[in-house]
């Protein structure tokens, strides 16, 4: 059977096929863009006006080069296109997506999928949703999984209190920017007591070049009530820069559960700049499981704030750095409420010249009982070019909090692969299992299908990876 996921094979996103637009901003960001956004999508007044807040955020803003890595510099956002769509319905029927854009997602198998596992997926092409279906019994339930443009037109009472309250506009520069152009993303919402069993799903592609992406997906999970979220993400390779930047915010009420899965393999040409966090209410749980594989450069740390009693959140992720891709990924850990426990769990790999880096934030405040951190950052360098770097901030005050960090380094055994190696196993072969071997609990948390996906990904990375 064929197993071959969307997001995961570092060349099944690679190609491109010519796509006629109906709508397009132009290039460069001003405040016509805005408008011609707004006005594309026949906004309320009122998302107007927050778009043109949100712009004149962003132009007052500079890039943080006094702490992103260096290769943040090299975005020109005057080059950039930040609106490009199809135009017309979004399909609820896959026959009913356009000829190009439907080539595009069954040759990355979105059908197949959908039809084997998958509650429900939102497949989103450039700018906007070309496809959007959930299964019937769910909505019977009172499951909502739409685009964010449908979420604001059709569910305004439900999607509007909550939006931007988790990520403000002003949070950075990025958020900002996808406050001022955002379109597309999902948008769900589970009822009480309402546990969504199979995974809901959301494709992201890239398909122009020298364009932006800034979808906004917001998930709320009511009390008591449980979701999978998985995100895919790919895009051909070309030789001028896409960028990649998305917000993301999730609500678990009391007694809910989300689990928000990311497997991103973007074209080396990508800057991958999200924004991601959660709020945690009593006796919630928010589990991020992060792969981050292609890219540019990606600066990504989702959060967890862990704002009532019992709360739980955890992040567990793996980045794996090529020649000319840096990783710059880690977690974020707010503690506001009593008896609350925050776990991260950080894997990279750094290959040829690649370089991956965690950079990480626990914060518990003086006077709150019970509170417990874990976290672990292990890197494996496979070459002696390749680099990686820790940035751990821990802010602990008072002493009624348990907190434990660890951190640890290490190469590929030469002596290993050889030993293996006299085992009758190749030298990619040896790689592979060591590796494997390295990240191997993370990649069990991955549903089935995607971890038997990221343990062939990395026989291929590995091949010829030792020099």
């Amino acid at each position: 059977m064929n197993k071959e996921l969307q997001g995961i094979d570092p060349s099944v996103g690679n190609f491109h096929y010519d796509t006629a637009y109906a709508l397009d901003a132009g290039v460069g960001l001003d405040e016509k863009t805005v408008q011609y956004i707004s006005a594309a999508k026949e906004e309320a007044p009122w998302l107007l006006n927050f778009r043109q807040k949100a712009l004149k955020v962003f132009q007052s803003k500079s890039l943080p080069l006094h702490w992103a890595p260096a290769e943040i510099a090299n975005i020109d956002f005057a080059k950039l296109r930040y609106y490009l769509a199809k135009g017309g319905p979004v399909s609820r029927s896959w026959d009913d997506v356009p000829e190009d854009v439907k080539r595009t997602f069954e040759r990355l198998g979105v059908p197949e999928k959908e039809r084997k596992y998958l509650a429900g997926v939102e497949a989103q092409f450039d700018s906007e949703s070309a496809y959007s279906r959930i299964q019937e019994n769910l909505t019977k339930q009172g499951v909502i999984f739409v685009g964010s443009t449908e979420g604001l037109k059709h569910f305004p009472d439900i999607f509007r209190p909550y939006f931007g309250r988790v990520i403000p506009t002003d949070d950075n520069l990025f958020s900002a920017l996808n406050s001022a152009v955002f379109s597309g993303g999902s948008f769900i919402y589970v009822p009480p007591g309402v546990k969504v069993k199979q995974p809901l799903q959301a494709y992201f592609r890239i398909n122009a070049e020298n364009s932006g992406q800034f979808e906004r997906t917001l998930i709320i999970a009511d009390e008591g009530s449980e979701v999978t979220y998985i995100e895919g993400c790919t895009a051909p390779r070309f030789d001028t820069t896409n960028l990649h930047s998305a917000v993301v915010e999730l609500i678990a009420k009391k007694g809910a559960k989300i689990q928000y899965i990311t497997v991103q393999n973007w074209s080396t040409n990508v800057y991958n700049l999200v924004t991601k966090r959660a709020v945690a209410e009593e006796a919630a749980e928010v589990r991020w499981i992060d792969c981050n594989i292609g890219s540019k450069l990606t600066m990504k740390y989702p959060g967890v704030v862990l704002k009532g009693r019992k709360a739980r959140g955890e992040v567990l992720s793996i980045a794996l750095a090529n020649t000319g891709q840096h990783q710059d990924t880690g977690a974020k850990m707010i503690h506001v409420a009593e008896e609350t426990t925050s776990n991260i769990v950080a894997k990279s790999i750094s290959i040829g010249k690649g370089r991956s880096s965690y950079r990480g934030l626990v914060h518990i405040p003086s006077g709150l009982k019970g509170c417990k951190n874990n976290t672990q950052c292990d890197a494996l360098l496979i070459n002696t070019e390749s680099r990686t770097d820790t940035y751990p901030a821990i802010r602990v005050t008072g002493d009624l909090a348990s907190v434990q960090h660890e951190a640890s380094v290490s190469k590929v055994s030469e002596d290993q692969i050889f030993y293996m190696q006299q085992r009758g196993l190749t030298e990619a072969e040896a790689m592979s299992l060591s590796v494997n071997g390295f990240v191997n609990e993370l990649v069990r948390a991955f549903p089935m299908e995607y971890s038997i996906e990221l343990k062939r990904l990395i026989d291929i990375e590995m091949t010829g990876a030792i020099g």
